[in-house]
């Protein structure tokens, strides 16, 4: 081959991948303005005020608001009571989140059925859910404060060892974990979503301490609860049984890497 020839042979694979590399950031730029756009005027405000209601509302059999639930703070403080779940409850002898939380209190105190509260602990096309508004309006509660979760009950630790488990260990059909999205490689992405690299502390702090979160693509609020489920089944595995030991392990690893993010929701996600 010509010497002339070859440089340019050469000079042209290199470019591609130059080329492909500033499309990837044009691509970036504009989805970040996208996301800017919706996170200026979050429609995840609303469920906001709804929770709101919900929550000093007199509801179920025993006609009763939440406004004796427990979330860690002592009956009724909801400010920084996200911040430090998940954590340990003594009255279920449980580490509990948020939705697990909220649900075990409209069990005791309203005297709604558990089941019933699990079958529509998510939005449907034609139903939205009670559980993601309570949720997104007690998470608001600790704006501005750092996730800070405990672990120093031997049942958080406990479910801390076994979250970390979960997210590294590869099971299912696909022989998929937790880690073959969101490992230490930049720039992964499904679609048009960017998949955080979940090792970093920075990028973990991201997403922990925005959920609850708007989701444009699904028009309504989706719960740490519900990307878990989601996650489950794009992995291929049984469905993730609502607010299940699995689920609350998961989140207390997750949260507990996250330490030190700010809380900022309801999120805004594609």
């Amino acid at each position: 081959m010509h010497s002339t020839t070859r440089i340019a042979l050469v000079t042209a694979l290199v470019a591609i991948p130059a080329s492909l590399f500033a499309q990837a950031g044009r691509i970036d730029e504009e989805l970040a303005k996208g996301r800017a756009m919706l996170a200026a005027d979050n429609p995840g405000e609303l469920w906001e005020l709804k929770g709101s209601k919900l929550f000093y509302e007199k509801r179920g059999p025993k006609n009763a608001s939440l406004e004796q639930c427990d979330l860690g703070q002592g009956p009724g403080r909801l400010e920084g009571a996200f911040a430090q779940l998940p954590r340990y409850f003594a009255d279920t002898g449980r580490v509990q989140d948020m939705e697990s939380r909220l649900l075990s209190c409209m069990v005791e105190l309203q005297g709604f059925q558990e089941a019933d509260l699990k079958k529509n602990a998510f939005s449907t096309l034609s139903r939205n859910s009670d559980m993601e508004a309570l949720a997104t309006f007690v998470a608001a509660k600790s704006n501005g404060m750092k996730l800070a979760a405990p672990l120093a009950h031997e049942k958080e630790r406990e479910m801390y060892a076994a979250g970390e488990k979960i997210f590294f260990r590869r099971n299912g059909p696909m022989d998929f974990a937790c880690t073959t999205c969101h490992d230490d490689t930049a720039g992964k992405r499904i679609r048009l979503q960017d998949l955080p690299n979940m090792n970093d502390p920075k990028e973990i702090q991201g997403v922990m301490s925005t959920w609850p979160a708007y989701r444009g693509t699904q028009s309504t609020v989706r719960t740490m609860q519900h990307r878990l489920f989601d996650c489950n089944w794009q992995m291929r595995l049984p469905p993730l049984g609502y607010v299940s030991d699995f689920s609350i392990a998961l989140t207390t690893y997750l949260t507990q890497k996250a330490a030190g993010g700010m809380i900022e929701v309801p999120g805004s996600k594609r």
